[in-house]
């Protein structure tokens, strides 16, 4: 282990108060972020001789080149910059939730006169409810499919209001009050908001008893129709809740964390418990974390309720997190009212936990497979091609253009196997001439290498999407830039079925036919996989750049409409079309405009849409 001297200078001279401390690399980026009540004290625990740290510790401390501190009046003002920096600087070591918009919620906003739930997969910072995130997209269609059959809300968007004159066929089949054409009283509409609430509450067993109070009242003033539909939604919410799974007696709302770890990584599982029913189960793996179980724990609740807005009002967990009442004071500050975190011993809440800590142990067990099985498909890939070293970090390069206009490029980045979306670049092709893919693709790469130190890392593996040609290209570029003996580089070119070829080709450096892959086929589909994502990248890349350019050449051409009245417009009615179905109320109505802008605009625009 590297010694640590100006480390260790700089460690005598920081306080005993509570603070945070960031520790840095190298190269100057934050690679963990931590709070402490006593600074030096927790400093000084890191800076030990090598036989005294644990071994995940002891790589964190080899990498440390300083560190900062941040001092702070309370422990629990330590706690809440920890969070905010975390967020931040996303530190390699640290727990760090990933982003939710994977996961679909539902929103609904109550200051619109005739509300209606939307799938998203982003919580705003608005005054709109969400419900989720729900497991799946699956699952929250669903739901949404349920909510739209039992209670009957609008399907339309909110412009749809001052076009449409008819009901549309959601209205005709029973699923909607149609608000949108007609004369729905708000407050009738508003009951059936407050139901469909109630339902992804989970408080599905209240709801229940209150339609059918209300059906045997209508039933008694003979307002048989009225009764029938009640009943159908009486019987609609009792098949809901037949397929959910009763957990607890005393139907109580509950979030319940468990953690699996081993060497090889960390895996979180969040069960959702609403009015007693489990309604989701969710799991999150981590695999450099250098936190200790019960820090682990604390992190994790505190990244994942700052990103969700309903907190339950009791938490139960496998391992009591660290700061436990700091995190429950933290907690109940956002929710107004008192959060317990328990860790039961025995009875229901304690079986409940039990069933969270065998699906997190299994759902790791399932992450050590998957990635052992990746670690075997690198191995014999390294093989295959003779490679220098194992394909850790592979990258991939594809051209995109319609005869030559428009050209772009995009890099996609595969690390251990699995995509790293973050990585990946798009580039827009600024010198080479057009209709020339060699020069395309020498332009991608001097720009992607001749960067100097600021190019690493380099991938392990270099991809070309091209035959021979594109893979002279890769090497001339990487051999003027000094980088010959750095990585290996390979061309993958398309199967060409009128030869009889039936499959992609691999070609190697030095080699006049493609590789026989033989019976490893799945290592070439490996490879085809990765081909595909970054010419689906880039074709998306592409066609964005298209879209953009024509909205924007429509718009250039309408006399009284400079960059700041036409990025209004964009803006605000999102594209071209939907423009064209505006009335001049709703244009004039935008900063900056006026009625006379509003006619010109929709004077071109149907003059053109007609022409």
């Amino acid at each position: 282990m590297k010694t640590h001297l100006p480390t260790q200078d700089k460690l005598a001279q920081v306080s005993h108060e509570p603070g945070v401390y960031l520790m840095k690399d190298a190269a100057g980026h934050v690679i963990y972020v931590g709070k402490a009540r006593d600074l030096r004290k927790r400093l000084a625990s890191y800076f030990k001789s090598a036989g005294q740290l644990d071994r995940k510790v002891g790589i964190l401390v080899d990498k440390i080149s300083d560190f900062d501190t941040i001092i702070t009046r309370t422990e629990k003002e330590a706690l809440i910059l920890e969070s905010n920096l975390i967020k931040r600087h996303r530190p390699r070591y640290n727990v760090v939730l990933k982003d939710d918009k994977r996961y679909p919620s539902l929103r609904i906003d109550l200051n619109d006169k005739y509300p209606n739930f939307s799938i998203v997969r982003k919580i705003g910072k608005d005054k709109a409810l969400y419900f989720g995130p729900f497991a799946s997209a699956h699952a929250v269609r669903e739901t949404l499919r349920t909510i739209n059959k039992t209670f009957k809300l609008r399907k339309c968007k909110a412009r749809d209001f001052k076009t449409r004159t008819r009901p549309c066929l959601h209205c005709q089949m029973d699923g909607c009050l149609a608000p949108c054409c007609l004369d729905v009283d708000p407050d009738v509409y508003g009951e059936q908001v407050n139901e469909a609430i109630m339902f992804l509450k989970g408080r599905t067993p209240d709801l229940i008893r209150k339609v059918k109070k209300q059906m045997e009242s209508c039933a008694r003033e003979q307002q048989f129709e009225r009764a029938a539909r009640l009943r159908d939604k009486v019987f609609s919410l009792e098949r809901t809740i037949e397929k959910q799974i009763a957990v607890t007696t005393d139907f109580k709302d509950r979030d319940v964390f468990a953690i699996a770890r081993s060497a090889e990584g960390s895996v979180v599982t969040v069960m959702s418990v609403r009015s007693g029913f489990l309604t989701g189960t969710r799991h999150y793996s981590f695999t450099e974390t250098l936190s200790t179980a019960d820090e682990m724990m604390a992190a994790f609740i505190r990244q994942y309720y700052d990103r969700h807005p309903f907190i339950p009002d009791e938490l139960l967990v496998s391992i009591v997190p660290a700061d436990a009442e700091l995190t429950a004071e933290w907690l109940g500050n956002f929710k107004k009212r008192k959060v317990k975190i328990l860790r039961p011993k025995r009875g229901e809440k304690a079986q409940l936990v039990a069933v969270a800590i065998h699906n997190a142990e299994n759902e790791l067990s399932s992450l050590i497979a998957s990635r052992s099985a990746e670690m075997d498909l690198l191995l014999r890939l390294r093989k295959k091609l003779k490679m220098k070293r194992l394909p850790e970090r592979i990258e991939c390069f594809d051209n995109s253009n319609i005869s030559g206009t428009q050209a772009v490029a995009a890099m996609v980045v595969f690390e251990n196997a699995r995509a790293k979306t973050s990585f990946y670049r798009k580039y827009r092709i600024k010198t080479a001439s057009e209709h020339d893919d060699y020069a395309y693709m020498e332009e991608v790469l001097n720009r992607r290498f001749g960067k100097g130190e600021a190019a690493k890392p380099y991938p392990d593996l270099l991809m070309v999407d091209g035959g021979k040609g594109q893979l002279n290209i890769a090497l001339a570029v990487t051999g003027a830039l000094n980088l010959a003996h750095e990585f290996d580089i390979i061309g993958i070119a398309k199967k060409d079925e009128k030869k009889g070829e039936s499959r992609d080709k691999i070609f190697k450096p030095g080699r006049a036919n493609p590789l026989n892959f033989g019976r490893d086929e799945d290592l070439l589909l490996f490879l085809q996989r990765i081909r595909d994502e970054a010419h689906r990248f880039a074709i998306s890349f592409h066609r964005k750049r298209r879209q953009k350019i024509s909205l924007q050449s429509e718009l250039d051409t309408i006399p009284g409409i400079g960059k700041k009245r036409k990025a209004a417009l964009l803006q605000h009615f999102k594209s071209v079309k939907n423009i064209r179905a505006a009335d001049a109320d709703d244009i004039s109505a935008l900063p900056g405009f006026n009625r006379v802008v509003a006619d010109s605009i929709l004077k071109a625009l149907g003059s053109r849409n007609r022409n």
